[in-house]
Formats: structure tokens, sequence, C-alpha cells
């Protein structure tokens, strides 16, 4: 920087260390030096004699300054009140129920907040009938442990038929944006690991219990919570004493295997069997 660009209000690095400067005048010094009379950041007014020699040290810049209280107060309420929302979890046990676009029923809240979340870590069985508002609990189950950092990788297993009705209910009721897995995600994946590039997937059931490579990716991978819709299909039979287990009940047992949270949904957990239970 020349030293016959150093003008009145100019903002300068290189004078001070560590500092940027406000120029309040100067004052030539002959054809190859300045006297330069400015402002620091805690206010103090000095100055110093600047030569050719010094150029290459200096430049412009955006000065800084000091504490004040003098910004916008719309501003400062924004930003506070955007810190109180992402704190209020802290203050509001059921922020989920407040900030979703669901109306949601006593049952459903007794089972999300008084059996659910107390239970660290859930290993849970939601049995209940069929329209009777599963989905809604297991929204409200999901982003409460999201706003509260209690999870972050929240996989969804249902049936085929179901994945699309998931992904828009979660987003339109919770604000979730789910993405539907697909085998496409496998090749695009910077890792070779989806379940470990996205953290909140829906996942076909039979996707995933009839492919051996698949079901190696997610060993590899941990999760905070995984829901399984429609779980009593993952059941097992006995026949005599020995007991048949499918390619869905292997599936729910290595799912159980590498989540800390594990949410299994039915509305019918009982087939009429006995022995199976």
């Amino acid at each position: 920087m020349k030293l016959e660009d150093i003008k009145k209000e100019t903002a300068i690095a290189g004078i001070e260390s560590n500092q940027i400067v406000r120029v309040v005048t100067t004052e030539p010094v002959g054809n190859n030096a300045i006297t330069v009379y400015y402002k620091t950041t805690d206010g103090r007014l000095t100055e110093r004699m600047l030569f050719r020699t010094d150029e290459a040290n200096l430049s412009l810049a955006e000065a800084g300054r000091p504490w004040a209280f003098d910004a916008p107060g719309a501003d400062l309420k924004l930003v506070t009140e955007a810190y109180s929302i992402n704190l209020a979890h802290l203050f509001a046990p059921m922020m989920t129920v407040h900030t979703s676009n669901v109306d949601p029923l006593p049952h459903q809240i007794m089972a999300v907040y008084e059996s659910m979340l107390t239970r660290q870590p859930l290993r849970y069985v939601l049995a209940d009938d069929p329209g009777a508002g599963k989905t809604i609990m297991a929204g409200l189950f999901i982003r409460e442990l999201l706003m509260r950092a209690d999870a972050k990788r929240v996989p969804i297993v249902a049936p085929g038929s179901l994945v699309e009705q998931w992904q828009d209910e979660i987003h339109e009721k919770f604000g979730l944006a789910f993405t539907i897995f697909s085998r496409d995600m496998v090749a695009q994946s910077p890792s070779g690991n989806p379940f470990d590039d996205i953290d909140l997937l829906v996942v076909r059931i039979d996707q995933l219990s009839r492919n051996d490579e698949l079901q190696q990716k997610l060993r590899l991978t941990r999760c905070d919570l995984i829901v399984v819709d429609e779980a009593h299909k993952m059941s097992a039979s006995y026949s005599g004493t020995k007991i048949s287990k499918t390619k869905r009940f292997l599936l729910g047992e290595l799912l159980g295997s590498i989540s800390r949270h594990f949410l299994l949904m039915t509305a019918t957990p009982y087939n009429g069997k006995k022995e199976d239970v």
C-alpha cells in the first residue's frame, strides 16, 4: 500500500501490531515519509511516522472496534429469541408438541413423554390399534430426541408400500427431511456406506432382509435410533422345539444390535399362537 493512499477515515492494518487502526489525519514529511494520526481499537489517539520501507506491511482493512451498545435493537431481539428457541428443550419438556404441525391426543402424549422418553436406552414395542396414531407418536419421539441432541442418525425401516407415506408424513407434521434409500446411494456414497453418510433415511424392509451386502454395511454402522414399522413382519415361529428364523427376523436382530434406541411398531403384535409369544 502506497503512503499516498493513506487518507482520513481509512482503516489500515500494519501500523499497529495485531490490530486495525482508523486514520484521523495525515501530514506529509517530504516525499518519502508521512506522519499518521490514528485511533486504535480501544479508542487511544496516537501517531506514527511511516516511511517508504513500511509500505510492504500496510494494507487496507475493515476496522474492528471495542464493545459497543449501538447495534439495532431489533437485531438483538431476533438473536435473543433464536437462542432461546435453540435452548427451549431445556425448559419446555414437550417442545416438539409446541413446534410441530400436530395436535396429539392424550394417549399419544402419555406414550411418548411418560413411557418412551424416560427409558434410556429405549427397547420398546409400540403396539396400538390401526389408526391410533403410531406415526405421530414415533414422529414426536424422533423429533424430541433430535431437539435434545440425544440422536442424530435415525433410519426408519418400513414395508415398501409405506416408505413414501412415512417420508411425506414425517416432513409434513414434523418438518424432518428423510431420504428414501435406493441402490444408487451405494454407488454415490463418498465412503461407500450410505448408512454412515445420510442420517435420516427411510429404508424398505425387504430391500435389507434380502441383501447380504447391505446388511454388511449396516453392521459397520452405529445408529442412535431405529424405528421399524409393521414389526410383526419380523416375527419367527416355533415348530415343535425348533425356532424358524426368517430373513426379516434376522434383520431385526441385526438392527437391534447396531442401535442405542430401538422402536418396534405394530398393530398386530400377537398372531394367535401361544407358542410364538
